[in-house]
């Protein structure tokens, strides 16, 4: 039986980056995994919903390549080899995630683990997959025990999966979830997507640029209901506009046989579906894992509670990731991998959640980072707000793309920078500065201050911090 200094369970964009930076500190570390390594972010997330979001916004610049002074003749898109290229790029980026494993001396133990004790684990043969000989094995039964393994600290990074919409007609063929989205052959006609959060939102805008008939429906009263409001209803209007159906303060009660959806709300309707894309959050995944015989106990929610160096309250037993339920995004999971394995290899450090961005692919892209106008509001905050158009900059002229603006929300007092908002093109490029600033505890007249190239994206973050302090240079001041 293999036994290390740390066992890593799960090889997401967590665990694996926790194995690494174990072994650069010295400790001998194996890892348990039963998919290809990289997690649901690089396997069925983050890299292969990008890889296809990009297609499509190739699709649209050619579309329009004429308002560029550019004559394209008979476009079209090919959906088979869109999946095909982003097929290829998630084997390269999980070929490299193993390659780095092994160059960094980590032991990858391929199957699914069952603990039998805090710092020991069983490993079974993966089951089949429910969705196909690459999909993930969420619901699969183990099949034979192929090794034991222990160690003297133990990492769970077992992630996330899709949560299920508990109503009627859930479960008929052609409700699928995200993950089974990526088997889908061809672009639906008709597709009725639940839940207009990020990955709702992010599928709607994807599958409208190909030519579906796209009706999203949100409980809340905006999509994207965790970002700041402006920004919510700035994507409702942007939808709309695209022709996609945006039915907020929603719910879809039932789905009958031919998938009949029935939405409950004030836009109350019955509507006929080729496919029901279910993208209604998601909860930990912790299926057959045998926490029990670890001694943690899990939250009302099914997650796993960790104090800010990633420990469980088991002696010897942290955990990282979307199991934890803190924030669930790959960049966190990766940042709680690093602090765990430095905890783990004697360092004393701790992990902050001040300051972490978030980024919505959809066009337009929609990004993120520290508190929303009423959530600053509600913290007893008196603010400064201000906006700034993508249309009053050169750049987004030139570039072709000025939908959005940049929303910044500072202290009234000290005009420390609380929160930065963004929805426009490079969103998720763009709301770095944000991060930063805040980390730094940057200020307005910091930001304005601070020489922005010209002509670029980037000036957006200094003209917002200008019209915040009521000094704006491109766009007119507003009325007293």
């Amino acid at each position: 039986m293999p036994e290390f200094d740390l066992l890593v369970v799960g090889g997401g964009p967590g665990g694996y980056v926790a194995a690494i930076r174990a072994a650069q500190r010295g400790l001998s570390v194996g890892l348990v995994e039963k998919e290809r390594p990289g997690g649901v972010c690089l396997n069925w997330g983050c890299i292969p919903t990008k890889a296809m979001l990009r297609s499509a916004e190739v699709y649209q610049t050619v579309r329009a390549a004429a308002e560029f002074g550019v004559h394209a003749e008979n476009v079209r898109f090919d959906y088979p080899a869109v999946r095909q290229r982003k097929d290829g790029i998630v084997k390269q980026l999980t070929d490299g995630v193993a390659g780095l494993l092994a160059a960094n001396g980590v032991t990858v133990l391929s199957g699914h683990a069952r603990f039998t004790g805090p710092l020991s684990v069983d490993i079974f043969e993966n089951g089949p997959s429910p969705i196909g000989e690459y999909g993930p094995r969420y619901a699969a039964a183990p099949g034979e025990l192929l090794d034991k393994a222990s160690a003297k600290d133990v990492i769970i990074a077992t992630g996330s999966v899709p949560a299920r919409l508990p109503i009627p007609g859930a479960d008929l063929p052609g409700v699928i979830t995200s993950d089974g989205a990526f088997g889908l052959t061809e672009v639906p006609g008709r597709i009725v997507i639940v839940g207009g959060s990020a990955v709702g939102a992010e599928w709607a805008s994807l599958f409208a640029t190909f030519g579906s008939e796209v009706t999203i429906v949100e409980m809340q009263d905006r999509l994207v209901p965790a970002e700041d409001a402006d920004i919510g209803a700035a994507l409702g209007r942007s939808f709309t506009k695209r022709g996609i159906t945006v039915l907020t303060g929603a719910t879809v009660t039932a789905i009958a046989e031919g998938l009949r959806v029935t939405v409950a709300g004030p836009q109350a309707r019955e509507i006929e579906a080729d496919v029901v894309l279910v993208g209604v959050g998601r909860k930990p995944n912790t299926a057959d894992l045998g926490l029990a015989a670890v001694g943690i106990v899990t939250d009302a929610r099914g997650f796993i509670p960790v104090d800010d160096q990633l420990r469980t309250g088991v002696p010897h037993v942290h955990a990282i990731g979307d199991v934890t339920g803190r924030a669930l995004l790959a960049h966190v999971a990766s940042h709680q991998g690093l602090t765990a394995a430095d905890v783990i290899a004697g360092h004393d450090v701790r992990i902050d959640y001040a300051a972490i961005p978030a980024a919505t692919f959809t066009h337009p892209e929609i990004a993120s980072v520290g508190l929303t106008e009423a959530a600053a509001r509600a913290a007893g905050h008196e603010v400064i707000t201000a906006r700034f158009p993508f249309a009053a900059l050169g750049r987004a002229q030139s570039f072709g793309d000025t939908e959005g603006f940049l929303k910044i929300v500072a202290g009234a007092r000290h005009r420390e920078v609380l929160g930065v908002h963004i929805i426009g093109p490079s969103a998720s490029d763009l709301i770095t500065e944000g991060a930063l600033a805040i980390a730094l505890e940057a200020t307005l007249d910091e930001l304005a201050d601070t020489i922005h190239a010209h002509p670029t994206l980037g000036e957006i973050g200094m003209e917002a911090a200008l019209t915040a302090l009521g000094l704006p240079v491109h766009i007119a001041p507003r009325k007293r």
